[in-house]
């Protein structure tokens, strides 16, 4: 086991740190003196990865872009040809409309929670998608309100004012320009100025809107020219409306309900790990059902007041064992700091697992696992089980203090049990020192070059890494990391 403390930034300067070692020995941090505890320590094991079935993002990105694809072959199949300006004007607005329509059922299907998409592609990366399509969704819908406004006013010689009030007069139109501003609303709540000022909770439920806006569009293109036109296109049209439907329902609704009936999981200790930060322990009956892989995360959700109402991301901060279940979280916001206050034999709701940071990913024989400040919690539950020899696995853990390093006890125990490689980063980053530069980790990890890397800490810290890790020689494709902000 190699255990280091580079809070003297030793690390910078490898000399110096060599003639340490000769004239010292290696040295390894006195193992705090902890309480008695009842609970049964962990035990170092690692394990294989659990198969399952993945869908990669290559995959996903390929699948939406050929729906795509499709759907402007069956415009370009029933356009028109024509110079005059209406028709012109109603040929874009077909496509947009059709373009917006399809783009509304990927957005859905991005956030359905479907297994093997959130266990191959990872929720970050498909919130970042839903995001990224959402502002094209909403263009499109734009674009072809206003194409259509156009080529109506075109046709019938009239202004673009009196072209809208003479549309919103059809039902089938005063309900799609409905669905339209619903949609707008979502997305304005979801910008991310507008994001920062709106609570949680309100957000959820604005976002819900969505549903009801996609449903009064549905009815809208059911009617239109480019899907009423042909009985096998309604036909296609309609299935695949109703099979995003059936895994919206079915997966966030239907197997969570499911599964707190049959897990009956509930809270059994909740234990103090550090200044601010807590470890949630639950106990049901039958987890190991639920596959949960190290690195992977569930929403929770609480059955107490002030906390059931809200779903909470938070990854597994040790392996299932003995159909128990840990969380370590911070306290940062009201619900994290409300989790301090939860009494054994409170009821818990909890649905997952989700996330693609597992055993999975990687591709190399030696693994870099790089953790920032509670970030600590997927890395430290995959630092127990990744298959490995002495020397295979290292766990570099940034921190701005000694105070602040969460589970400590429980990471020297396993890098001793495995002969694996435990460094501290301490301190705060400023111009002249920064642990994480390109330089200081080859002087941690010579080979670097020849690791995956798991990343896991806050956004700025992520960021900064993922640059480093490049710089360092790391190929991008070998860098795994999971980013959230909640």
């Amino acid at each position: 086991m190699t255990t280091e403390v580079a809070d003297s930034r030793l690390a910078a300067y490898p000399a110096l740190s060599a003639y340490l070692r000769q004239t010292e020995g290696p040295q390894v941090p006195p193992m705090p003196q902890a309480p008695p505890r009842t609970r049964p320590r962990p035990r170092p094991r690692a394990t294989t990865p659990v198969p399952t079935m993945r869908v990669t993002p290559t995959a996903l990105r390929n699948g939406i872009l050929a729906g795509a694809l499709a759907v402007t072959a069956l415009w370009a199949a029933q356009a028109e040809p024509s110079a005059r300006l209406d028709v012109l004007f109603a040929t874009g607005a077909h496509l947009t409309g059709l373009l917006a329509g399809y783009g509304v059922l990927v957005m859905l299907f991005l956030m359905a929670r479907v297994p093997a998409v959130e266990h191959g592609v990872g929720a970050d990366r498909l919130a970042r998608l839903h995001a990224l399509g959402g502002r094209y969704v909403l263009t499109l819908c734009l674009g072809h309100a206003l194409l259509a406004l156009c080529g109506y006013a075109a046709h019938a010689g009239t202004d673009l004012l009196s072209a809208t009030l003479d549309l919103l007069g059809y039902p089938g139109l005063a309900l799609a320009g409905a669905g339209t501003a619903l949609l707008m609303a979502v997305g304005v709540t979801s910008a991310r100025a507008m994001r920062r000022r709106v609570p949680h909770e309100t957000w959820r439920a604005v976002h819900l809107l969505t549903y009801l806006g996609v449903a009064l569009g549905f009815v809208h293109q059911l009617a239109g020219p480019d899907v009423a036109g042909s009985v096998l296109t309604v036909w296609a049209w309609s299935m695949l409306h109703a099979t995003v439907a059936v895994l919206l329902v079915w997966y966030r609704v239907v197997v969570p309900v499911r599964q707190a009936l049959k897990h009956s999981l509930r809270v059994i200790d909740v234990r103090d790990e550090g200044p601010g930060v807590v470890s949630v322990v639950m106990q049901g009956i039958g987890l190991d059902e639920l596959r949960a892989e190290p690195g992977q995360f569930f929403r929770w959700r609480f059955l107490r007041r002030r906390l059931w109402h809200t779903a909470l991301p938070f990854s597994l901060s040790a392996p299932v064992r003995d159909d128990t279940l840990r969380i370590t979280v911070k306290a940062i916001g009201d619900h994290t700091r409300r989790m301090r206050r939860l009494k054994p034999g409170t009821r818990v709701l909890a649905t997952g697992p989700f996330g693609a940071l597992t055993a999975h990913r990687r591709t190399k024989r030696k693994v870099l696992l790089l953790a920032g400040g509670v970030g600590i919690t997927p890395m430290r539950a995959l630092f127990e089980t990744l298959p490995g020899g002495p020397g295979d696995i290292t766990l570099l853990y940034r921190a701005g203090s000694a105070e602040q390093l969460v589970l400590r006890e429980e990471l020297e125990e396993i890098a001793r049990g495995r002969g694996a490689g435990l460094h501290y980063l301490l301190g705060r980053s400023d111009a002249s020192f920064d642990p994480l530069a390109p330089q200081a980790l080859r002087n941690l990890i010579p080979d670097l070059a020849e690791h995956d890397v798991y990343l896991c800490g806050p956004p700025g810290m992520t960021a900064s890494a993922t640059a480093a890790l490049g710089r360092a020689g790391v190929p991008e494709e070998r860098i795994h990391a999971e980013c959230f902000t909640f």
